[in-house]
């Protein structure tokens, strides 16, 4: 099948798993199976592996890709699969999370997560959800915008407060351009767009993102095995410093520590990767491995 979605700093996360025949996979943020494609090669070990994503049309594309292989694609969100795991007893040699927004997503105008593609303000990574980006814009208090602003897009709070400003005096918005381009107006030449920032906010709040880390984090040692590595990957400051953290705590005390470390500072993409996925600029990888 076609390759829909370039992986990041795959050679990297191979290097980290080391994958061996036989091996048991959990795929927390399977998307088009970029990654899990090169894993399962190595390991062909499909019964023992599993494939989640909230995104109903990575699981379908999924399911297309693997069908007759009796692997496990769930269609959920990674915490809740992380809980079902756990209560069904379940080990893996490696664990995956990639908690970046797929290619699709940002292609695909009616997902509304690109700034740069008009379609409807929504953002929802599991459209089975309520909340979009359109009721956040639209219906979210000037204070609550603000808020979102400067502690999901790591905006300075003075701007955060004027564009909530901004914003509420000017809405309803109801697609992507109209609010990007209104962001735009309200700010001078920068070499960033100004609503990179403002959309990842939204997004994060859409779609609880932070939140679902934040829980999922302490249960990953108890689906590893003996000796099983776990390989995240980030691609802004608020989610490398949650994983960070997380992995000082489970490797800081001593034999009854649950993990050791295996990456001192986060690895990132290489010239020769940029230079065929730009998208791999800002991602970083941290792994460690299960004592």
């Amino acid at each position: 099948m076609e390759e829909l979605h370039k992986p990041v700093l795959l050679s990297e996360v191979l290097k980290v798993l080391n994958p061996k025949l036989g091996e048991s996979y959990l795929d927390l943020t399977a998307g088009y199976g970029g990654h899990a494609s090169e894993v399962l090669d190595l390991t062909r070990n499909y019964k023992e592996s599993v494939l989640v994503d909230r995104d109903s049309f990575a699981t379908e594309y999924l399911r297309g890709k693997y069908k007759g292989e009796p692997i496990d694609i769930v269609n959920d969100e990674f915490y809740n699969s992380v809980l079902k795991e756990v209560e069904c007893g379940k080990t893996f040699d490696m664990i995956l999370a990639d908690f970046g927004v797929s290619s699709p997503q940002l292609d695909q105008a009616e997902r509304g997560f690109s700034f740069s593609k008009d379609g409807p303000l929504d953002m929802r990574m599991d459209r089975r959800q309520e909340l979009t980006a359109e009721y956040v814009v639209n219906r979210y208090s000037e204070r609550k915008l603000a808020e979102i602003f400067q502690k999901y897009g790591e905006e300075r709070p003075g701007n955060a407060k004027r564009m909530a400003r901004e914003i509420v005096h000017a809405r309803p918005f109801k697609t992507t351009t109209e609010l990007s381009e209104f962001i735009k107006s309200k700010n001078g030449y920068s070499r960033v767009h100004p609503a990179t920032r403002i959309f990842q906010a939204i997004r994060i709040e859409v779609n609880g993102e932070l939140e679902s880390i934040e829980k999922t984090l302490p249960i990953l040692p108890k689906l590893l095995k003996p000796g099983g590595r776990v390989a995240i990957i980030t691609f802004h400051s608020l989610e490398d410093r949650i994983v960070k953290q997380f992995f000082k705590d489970a490797s800081s005390h001593g034999e009854e520590s649950e993990l050791r470390i295996l990456t001192k500072k986060p690895i990132v993409a290489e010239q020769t990767e940029l230079v065929i996925n730009p998208r791999a600029r800002s991602a970083k990888l941290r792994a460690a491995e299960r004592r």
